[in-house]
């Protein structure tokens, strides 16, 4: 009863510094908030639509502005300018006006009715990697497929019928169905990572900043004694109340996501709300283990602030963990986004129970208890190492 007294003092003072610290409100609840909105609603479209691009149509046929006007019906695609050669429509790209351009040289018609394989160009700038990707895989479908409409009039023209031609030009048909996220939106792909991360950094950030200030303020040695020297209960009694508010602020990121915005869930929101609790403790463990690790509020937090930035690139959303170098996967799970990640794909996307990634909520429970692992050292540090501004 007596650990739980002081565990019951310490959160009482933590709440009344939480509520005396601006800082506090905008890192737990209003950057959250913000973050929430803005990148689901930063998305809320699912794909970019109408990139513009442009056109040199140097052959000037009708079946050119068959193509032309082919392409520009593409969701993606908008054809902003028509320019006069290569080179107008290069210094375009760079100067930022169009994300690429489509190249019919002259004399394309005459060769796709010569059977001489004629050549059409697309270029694309790339220092726009999504906008880029989308624009090539338009311009790719639009060459092929004037490239089989003239391979097909050839054909018809030498008395092929339609279904013969048909059968030259597409001889195996591929039905193709995106199994998860079927409509290829990144609002889903992207925010459903995004921002629980981001939310990870938040308590991490936090959770340093909370300790940090301790040592800052020279009331460390005051927060021990309440309680009775034990580090444990003084990190239980401080974590307490951000555990709860972060808790909260994870439950309403997984009902606006899967009960408002109705994002593809197989496994129901209770489950997913148990996945972001593991999150919220994992994180707030890797916050006390970097302050114990380097016992300075600066480099806690530049730690804590490094550490979260690489997990976005590292947790397999952006690039695939397993074409990393085997190096790089075993550091992976250093992070506790990428087990967040992967219990997300297990549950929330393939509808398995949490048991069969069983290995991931152990990750997730590892990292809560590392604390455990720094307790006498973060002790030692709180009583010992002064303030470094």
């Amino acid at each position: 009863m007596k650990g739980l007294s002081a565990i019951l003092r310490i959160a009482r003072r933590e709440l009344r510094r939480l509520s005396r610290n601006p800082i506090y409100l905008f890192t737990m609840v209003v950057a959250p908030l913000f973050c929430y909105y803005f990148f689901t609603s930063l998305m809320a479209e699912g794909l970019p639509a109408e990139l513009p691009v442009g056109l040199v149509d140097n052959d000037r046929t009708t079946t050119s502005r068959s193509l032309s006007r082919n392409l520009d019906a593409f969701q993606m695609t908008d054809i902003v300018q028509t320019y006069p050669d290569v080179s107008a429509a290069r210094k375009a790209v760079q100067r930022g006006e169009i994300y690429g351009f489509f190249y019919i040289p002259e004399g394309t018609t005459g060769k796709a009715q010569r059977q001489e394989q004629p050549t059409v160009s697309f270029y694309m700038n790339y220092s726009y990697l999504v906008a880029a990707s989308l624009l090539y895989r338009d311009m790719r479908t639009m060459s092929e497929l004037a490239s089989g409409a003239a391979t097909q009039s050839v054909l018809l023209a030498k008395g092929a019928t339609e279904r013969q031609a048909m059968a030259y030009l597409q001889p195996v048909v591929i039905d193709t169905h995106p199994i998860n996220n079927p409509w290829l939106n990144y609002n889903i792909y992207l925010s459903n990572t995004i921002i629980p991360g981001l939310l990870m950094l938040f308590i991490c950030m936090v959770t340093v900043y909370s300790i940090g200030t301790e040592v800052k303020s020279g009331s460390a040695r005051h927060w021990l004694s309440l309680a009775r020297g034990s580090m444990a209960r003084a990190l239980a009694g401080k974590l307490a109340p951000h555990t709860l508010i972060f808790t909260l602020m994870g439950a309403i990121y997984v009902c606006y996501l899967y009960s408002w915005l109705h994002f593809p869930c197989h496994c129901g929101v209770p489950v997913m709300l148990v996945v972001m609790f593991l999150g919220v403790i994992a994180a707030q463990g890797m916050g006390v283990f970097m302050y114990a690790a380097l016992p300075s509020l600066r480099l806690g937090l530049s730690f804590a602030s490094l550490w979260g930035v690489i997990s976005f690139s590292i947790c397999g959303m952006s690039y695939p963990v397993m074409a990393m170098h085997p190096t790089l996967q075993g550091v992976s799970l250093l992070f506790p986004l990428r087990h967040y990640f992967l219990l997300y794909v297990n549950s929330a996307l393939d509808g398995y129970p949490l048991l069969n990634a069983w290995p991931y909520v152990a990750g997730l429970l590892a990292f809560a208890l590392l604390p455990a692992v720094v307790l006498r050292r973060l002790k030692n540090a709180l009583l010992h190492v002064p303030y470094l501004p």
